[in-house]
């Protein structure tokens, strides 16, 4: 089976160019489900419903989220639905929403997992006792792990922490694709980070001039996204679903 991952959308300007690319994209490379980080696509950050459906309309079967997922408050109630629409599995049980579902094709069945990194983040539960808790209820081979977070140290460490356990480890949040996609020694796909989907000449989405600002004076600045052409990034994981073991991943830029 072939799994489409598509870094975090941005805004208005990103469902848009999700909408222009990703039918394209299943397509060229056959793709049997697709996953898509929709936590900053709502204008300003956050998912809101109808962002999360234009996601969907575009082709997404999940939708993992992170640090920003529950920031908006009216997709709570989408989110209660179990469909599909993820936050981190270590956020306090109290949370809206789950953090990992089994989308069944049935002919196999996939586990995706949503995690929030604890490096510069807030704190919840561990992630490597969350995913551990996971793991001993899921019986499907085949297991992806979105791990939004800062480090890449962190995301490596959980890399190999999984490797041989999950199919592929991929990671979110920073906006920026990373080019160290690799199969780990035990079968596992992973890569640090796998980028975004918004406009290209931004400060990871932002108006380049908002985010200097902020920077140079360190005083409170109002962000909003950029305008202009957009990148989408992401990757291609090839998985054998009898035994979960990744063949392939390719790193995926579209312009």
């Amino acid at each position: 089976m072939r799994v489409l991952a598509i870094g975090d959308v941005v805004g208005q300007a990103g469902c848009e160019f999700l909408r222009a690319k990703l039918p394209r994209l299943k397509a060229e490379y056959k793709a049997d489900l697709v996953i898509v980080n929709g936590e900053n696509s709502a204008e300003g950050n956050g998912i809101l419903p109808h962002s999360a459906k234009m996601i969907y309309d575009c082709g997404a079967d999940v939708i993992t989220t992170g640090n920003h997922g529950l920031r908006r408050r009216e997709i709570n109630e989408v989110m209660d639905r179990g469909e599909g629409l993820l936050r981190p599995a270590n956020y306090h049980p109290s949370a809206h929403g789950q953090g990992w579902y089994i989308h069944d094709a049935m002919s196999w069945k996939a586990c995706v997992i949503n995690l929030q990194g604890s490096v510069y983040l807030d704190t919840y539960e561990n992630p490597f006792a969350c995913v551990d808790r996971i793991l001993a209820q899921v019986e499907t081979p085949v297991i992806l792990v979105d791990l939004h977070g800062e480090a890449t140290s962190e995301k490596e460490a959980m890399g190999y922490y999984l490797d041989g356990r999950v199919s592929a480890v991929f990671g979110t949040h920073t906006h920026v694709q990373t080019a160290d996609e690799q199969i780990l020694p035990n079968g596992t796909a992973y890569i640090s980070d796998i980028g975004m989907c918004g406009p290209f000449y931004s400060v990871l989405g932002v108006d380049p001039e908002l985010a200097i600002r902020r920077l140079s004076t360190n005083l409170p600045t109002r962000f909003e996204n950029a305008q202009g052409p957009c990148a989408l990034g992401g990757v291609m994981i090839d998985i054998d679903e009898k035994t979960g073991r990744a063949r392939e991943i390719i790193r995926i830029q579209a312009r």
